[in-house]
């Protein structure tokens, strides 16, 4: 049995927000529920509670949902590197200031 999550607020927004464009994006492409449900190869009843923004829905059903929609790039991008302004700031500032060679003796320089 799973262990009760409860998510901060900021979490529960995010995922409501997502599912109001899933359910946007759904609509847009005028494909009903039971369509986007069997091509995710989810249940109606989860593809509704994927559009509601439920906290307990694996991400890889949300996943499912955005292939069957033709979004899944969007997902792959979320924590690439590129959009990480704070992890290329510490991954910079943790570079040496100075790089040192190590000298190898005993070996010739013939060249």
């Amino acid at each position: 049995m799973p262990t009760p999550h409860n998510p901060p607020a900021a979490v529960r927004r995010v995922l409501r927000k997502l599912g109001a464009d899933i359910h946007d994006a759904r609509r847009r492409r005028r494909l009903p529920m039971a369509v986007v449900a069997e091509r995710a190869f989810t249940s109606r009843s989860t593809l509704q509670r994927v559009e509601a923004g439920d906290t307990s829905v694996s991400i890889g059903i949300y996943a499912g949902v955005l292939l069957a929609l033709g979004l899944l790039d969007g997902l792959g991008q979320l924590a690439d590197i590129s959009n990480d302004s704070v992890g290329r700031a510490l991954a910079s500032a943790n570079l040496p200031k100075h790089v040192h060679l190590k000298r190898t003796t005993g070996s010739s320089r013939d060249g």
